[in-house]
């Protein structure tokens, strides 16, 4: 990996196609300025001498073209090859292509990747296209009625990209955009509207402004405390030390806004709504006031240690956004490749051993080993059913129920007398509609 590597930064490091695109800049110079010449021209001699004047430089320009095209398709080869002797072809573990029944799966993954990476034009594009090829195969499907116009995912759009009759609340999406293998459901101006908010916050986050996002909380704050979140909290708290910091670290204007004294006006006006979740958090940040000239030696060092607080709050941003949208934090074909290229190899290299071996791996529904994914990818834990005693499944699954305690869907109904049941951990009973069903 490090000889690809090497080769990797050899290619990106000594041939470009700038020089190439510079030679073509100036031989469209030559011609421009030949052009101006022979236009003015009366005599034609003059004419005929700017032609002959212009073929050595045109020449020599070209020939310089050929050689760099030249020189970036050796780098390529070469780097091609490289990827070929690390990377070796090889077969699939199985003939059986599981996702071929399911073309439009496929399909609304890369265009929910396209939509969330910010390619709107590009989604936009995929969309047409695979709903044409769609109609093409099927004669007798139809995308939308006749009398419906298409929605360009470009159109009606300001100059930085956001819809000014939008609403601020993502939650306000008519369905959720996760929802049906239908492709228009994602041509839709609102979905682009809400993904073009996304990124403009998470760039003002990444310079370092949290007013965008602490509005887009405030303005989400019922959703957010319905969800159990603390974004809102979490943000505010790092605008008072970003604030506290003064204009020496922030870089904000040095006035009454800013520094220790901005800092604790800001704590009084927006502090408040937070006492019940967060009182002793706030008291310790009240209390640091009085350690503010050696805030590093103080018992309040660790509150007001940000190197990683921005990114931090970004990640949570992202996450509770899409959330409100009814997505997951990070695209799922990113997740599904990522974890295809961790696990395949090992699977590769199982098989061919099973192979050698004589035998065969007939288990249809899970793996035969353990796969080697990171936790962040770790998105279905197991639960045990404290009653029964084993591990809840796909038609057993986990159900809270109104006191907070979770027990397996089976147990559930059995402990069920007519619709009620009593709680074997406390004294609280409930009924079985009152019951949730909850990922972990």
């Amino acid at each position: 990996m490090e000889n690809l590597q090497k080769a990797l930064a050899q290619t990106n490091k000594t041939h470009r196609l700038s020089s190439a695109v510079d030679n073509v800049d100036k031989i469209i110079e030559l011609l421009t300025a030949a052009r101006e010449q022979v236009v003015g021209a009366l005599d034609p001699h003059t004419t005929s001498l700017t032609i002959t004047k212009l073929q050595n430089p045109t020449k020599s320009a070209f020939d310089a073209v050929h050689e760099n095209m030249q020189k970036v398709s050796t780098a390529h080869r070469k780097l091609g090859k490289a990827l070929d002797k690390h990377f070796p072809l090889k077969p699939l573990p199985s003939d059986h292509d599981a996702m071929a029944d399911h073309p439009a799966l496929i399909n609304r993954a890369i265009a929910m990747h396209l939509l969330r990476e910010g390619q709107f034009s590009v989604a936009s594009t995929f969309i047409e296209e695979a709903q044409d090829d769609t109609a093409h195969h099927n004669p007798y499907h139809r995308t939308q009625p006749d009398d419906t116009p298409s929605v360009d995912l470009d159109e009606s759009m300001d100059e930085d990209g956001a819809d000014p009759d939008a609403k601020a609340s993502p939650s306000a999406t008519a369905s959720s955009p996760g929802d049906g293998q239908d492709l228009s459901s994602l041509q839709s101006q609102e979905l682009q509207t809400r993904f073009s908010e996304m990124y403009s916050i998470l760039q003002e986050l990444k310079a370092r402004n949290l007013v965008p996002a602490i509005e887009w909380a405030r303005a989400n704050s019922s959703e957010l405390e319905t969800r159990g979140s603390n974004l809102e909290f979490e943000l505010s708290k790092l605008q008072y030390v970003w604030l506290f910091k003064g204009p020496t670290v922030n870089g904000l204007p040095d006035d009454e806004s800013n520094g220790r004294a901005g800092a604790l006006a800001y704590a009084r006006r927006h502090f408040g709504r937070f006492q019940g979740r967060h009182l002793c958090e706030i008291d310790r940040l009240a209390g640091a006031m009085a350690f503010a000239s050696n805030i590093p030696a103080s018992p309040y060092r660790d509150d007001f240690a940000i190197d990683g607080a921005f990114s931090d709050v970004a990640s949570s941003f992202t996450r509770e956004f899409c959330s409100l949208l009814g997505l997951s934090a990070e695209s799922p074909l990113y997740i599904a490749a990522t974890a295809g290229a961790l696990a395949l190899p090992q699977l590769v290299k199982f098989m061919a051993k099973t192979r050698t071996k004589g035998t065969e791996w007939t288990t249809a529904n899970e793996l035969a080993f353990e796969t080697p994914l990171p936790a962040r990818m770790m998105y279905h834990s197991i639960f045990v059913c404290p009653v029964l005693k084993g591990q809840t499944t796909e038609s057993n699954p986990p159900m809270m129920i109104p006191c907070g305690h979770v027990l397996a869907k089976e147990t559930l109904q059995n402990l069920c007398k007519g619709t009620r049941f009593k709680c074997p951990y406390c004294p609280l009973e409930g009924q079985i509609k009152d019951a949730r069903q909850i990922i972990l």
